[in-house]
């Protein structure tokens, strides 16, 4: 189902059902999945991998080479899961040879305006408001929120369930199941709502309201809340996520409300 006023790449590879409207344009060392529809005015160059049922709008550019000054045109991926859709005008670029590929999970959410710069990982489910831009590098876990008009760093991460407030500028990285607000960007307490909404226990929600008092209200500094956290708080895979993400933190975590 390809209109004739579209370009294709005898190159690329389209699987059945996949709708290509008038003025699409895609390179060769494309892939497109079943029943994806890719609306008018996208360009997909070299390099895509795309999942089935994937929804592009308008004026989307996908697999652009990035805009790092060290790639040398080696060969990379992007690489977008199932079920995703990707609105007006967003912009993704591939991999670099830091890693090989930027990915964008299943049933993720990229509203219009949204950059995703060579590198960057973005966890399933995940939703990223109007015009959020992400340098290089970053990773998103699973079923965050990202408000509109935020920034993130290079190399930031964001973890699983993480609510982010629109317009922040992400600097640190964000710990699992947290909300994030303010200027500079702190800790607003537990994502209780998101994670109600996903099945969580209130006893579980509790826990993790608790892991968090030590870290950020209790006036520890971080090596002692880890500590305390792993002394009083039973093993559960929500803490070891939580203390995971914190020592394997690069950046550092963002601070909470109460920090000077």
């Amino acid at each position: 189902m390809i209109q004739p006023l579209a370009y294709v790449s005898p190159e690329a590879k389209l699987a059945q059902n996949v709708m290509i409207d008038p003025f699409v344009t895609i390179h060769k060392n494309v892939e497109i999945g079943e029943g994806s529809w890719i609306a008018s005015n996208v360009t997909i160059m070299e390099g895509a991998r795309i999942g089935k049922n994937v929804k592009i709008f308008p004026g989307a550019v996908i697999s652009a080479i990035p805009q790092d000054l060290k790639f040398d045109g080696e060969p990379s991926l992007t690489i977008i899961g199932d079920n995703t859709v990707i609105r007006e005008s967003v912009t993704i670029n591939r991999g670099t040879s830091a890693s090989g590929r930027t990915v964008i999970g299943s049933n993720c959410l990229l509203m219009a305006y949204v950059h995703v710069a060579h590198d960057c990982i973005i966890g399933d489910n995940s939703i990223l408001a109007n015009a959020v831009q992400l340098a290089g590098h970053v990773e998103i876990g699973e079923f965050a929120i990202i408000g509109g008009l935020s920034a993130v760093h290079q190399f930031a991460k964001i973890g699983i369930h993480v609510m982010i407030s629109g317009g922040s500028l992400v600097r640190k990285d964000v710990p699992p199941y947290s909300k994030a607000a303010r200027e500079p960007l702190s800790y607003e307490g537990v994502n209780s709502i998101g994670l109600r909404r996903r099945g969580f226990t209130s006893e579980k929600i509790s826990e993790i309201q608790e892991i968090y008092r030590i870290l950020y209200i209790r006036g520890f500094n971080n090596a002692t809340a880890i500590k305390k956290i792993e002394a009083e708080m039973p093993a559960t895979k929500e803490r070891d996520e939580i203390l995971t993400f914190i020592k394997e933190s690069d950046r550092g975590i963002m601070k909470g409300f109460l920090s000077k």
